[in-house]
C-alpha cells in the first residue's frame, strides 16, 4: 500500500470486498458490464500499490526471489484486466 494513501488496512478490505463482489456480479448477466468495469477499475487503481510494492522489496532484498515475484506481477495486472473484460463481455463503443 503506499505511503501516501491512509487507512491501510480499510483500504485493503474495501479492495477486498469489491473484489469478490465484482467477481460474483460477473456471474449475473444484469450486473455483469457494471462489475467488469468495476473490477477493471479497481485493477487500474491497485496498481500503483504493485509498483510500490516491487520498489519496497527492491530496496530491502535486491533483486530476490520475491523481488522478481512482484515484477512479474505488473504485467499480470494487464493480463487479468483483459480476462475481465473477456469474462464479462464488454465491449468499447
Amino acid at each position: 500500500m503506499p505511503a501516501y494513501l491512509p487507512y491501510h488496512k480499510a483500504l485493503v478490505l474495501i479492495s477486498g470486498i469489491a473484489e469478490i463482489l465484482g467477481g460474483i456480479g460477473i456471474m449475473i448477466p444484469f450486473f455483469r458490464t457494471y462489475a467488469g468495469w468495476g473490477l477493471i477499475l479497481l485493477l487500474i487503481a491497485v496498481f500503483p500499490a504493485n509498483i510500490e510494492m516491487f520498489i519496497k522489496a527492491y530496496q530491502k532484498q535486491g533483486l530476490s526471489l520475491y523481488t522478481w515475484l512482484t515484477i512479474a506481477r505488473l504485467p499480470l495486472q494487464f493480463a487479468l484486466i483483459s480476462w475481465v473484460y473477456w469474462a464479462a463481455e464488454l465491449k468499447i463503443g
